[in-house]
């Protein structure tokens, strides 16, 4: 719905503002679990086989420290221009939310904060994150919580249920949902930085991406 003028209308009658939402007469699912997508159109399971979550830490830091690369690379004039030309999103603020991802995760895995509908999507303090400096240190600061948080994690499994906002979700799906989460908005900033006719230090490749349910298309 975000490229569909009409598209908050049919939300708010749905009686939500977040998508991915996929819906069925006034009937709805969120997005954000394929599984239950693909139960809620009929389909039984998606067959997609989730990776280990000690395969998806190592991916979704790789993927974080490309992130970083990309927001060293920002030219700083262009920090507040937009993402896109159809949502108000400064490159800035999504250059931040990659990370913020990483947090809100690790506020839901070691505090049992619900993560709750717009939990990743909290926007830094007004007055920081002004430069790509400051976005990467914040990096700095996210990356090694996850690094820590997994090796101290006593169940490897994943399995025990934690609180979000489309139901009780096992911590190995919240993980996978946050290590492309992370991935998707990288994909993005490389697809700015070639907008603006930089190469992109050190591209994420097909095997770094391998196993991840990403979207087929860079701006859903």
């Amino acid at each position: 719905m975000l490229n569909d003028p009409g598209g908050r209308e049919q939300l708010q009658k749905l009686g939500t503002r977040k998508v991915p939402v996929v819906a069925r007469g006034d009937r709805y699912v969120f997005g954000q679990n394929l599984e239950d997508v693909a139960e809620f159109v009929g389909l039984g399971s998606t067959g997609h086989a989730r990776l280990p979550p000690g395969e998806l830490v190592k991916k979704w830091v790789n993927v974080l420290r490309a992130a970083q690369r990309y927001v060293r690379q920002l030219p700083a004039e262009h920090l507040n221009e937009r993402v896109i030309p159809n949502r108000d999103r400064p490159i800035r603020l999504l250059s931040h939310h990659v990370f913020r991802i990483g947090e809100a995760f690790i506020e839901t895995a070691t505090q049992g904060t619900e993560y709750s509908e717009y939990h990743a999507q909290q926007p830094p303090a007004p007055g920081t994150m002004l430069t790509g400096d400051e976005i990467v240190r914040y990096g700095d600061s996210v990356i090694p919580r996850i690094e820590r948080w997994w090796n101290d994690f006593s169940d490897k499994s994943g399995r025990h249920q934690v609180k979000t906002y489309y139901g009780e979700q096992s911590l190995h799906e919240l993980l996978e949902r946050s290590t492309w989460h992370s991935a998707q908005h990288a994909r993005q900033l490389i697809a700015v930085l070639e907008r603006y006719g930089i190469e992109p230090d050190g591209r994420l490749t097909a095997d770094d991406l391998a196993g991840l349910p990403l979207p087929e298309r860079l701006w859903e």
